[in-house]
């Protein structure tokens, strides 16, 4: 997939409420888990003890952290669109999240997304809400869905 691009602000602006381009899908693997376990210290044993999660977990596999899927957004959008003007973007947080559908190890994950908010900001900013969905390739319902927040600046 190729990223959509803007020259500045005033052209990206033309997206609000539409669609960005689908993202690629990315494998979530065993060593994505424990190095995302590892930054977070969350080491709980549903997402690193292989062999227990085959045993005792509705699953039968290890599933990656909800919270990782929040933390590939910033990634994932900046696949979907470049405006060339930007100087500099910062995560701005986030309004709504959910977690609809555990994600177990190997799935492959990719995000829909859209631009739901444009707000002029102080120095040559714009704060952006995008409605993010992140899809789990062969499943009804997505592991992620996120109202995200960014601010960008020229």
């Amino acid at each position: 997939m190729k990223a959509q691009e803007f020259k500045n602000f005033e052209e990206f602006k033309t997206m609000l409420g539409k669609d960005l381009p689908k993202g690629e899908w990315y494998t979530i693997n065993q060593e994505m888990i424990n190095d995302f376990a590892n930054a977070t210290l969350d080491k709980q044993w549903i997402h690193v003890d292989e062999e227990r999660a085959k045993k005792e977990s509705p699953f039968k596999s290890t599933v990656a952290h909800g919270f990782m899927s929040v933390a590939m957004i910033s990634r994932m959008l900046e696949e979907a669109f470049t405006i060339k003007s930007v100087k500099m973007g910062l995560n701005y947080g986030l309004n709504k999240v959910r977690f609809p559908n555990p994600v177990p190890v190997n799935s492959e994950l990719r995000m829909l997304s859209s631009v739901k908010e444009i707000e002029t900001l102080a120095n040559n900013g714009i704060k952006v809400a995008f409605n993010c969905t992140i899809e789990i390739k062969g499943q009804e319902k997505p592991a992620c869905v996120a109202e995200f927040l960014a601010a960008l600046f020229e």
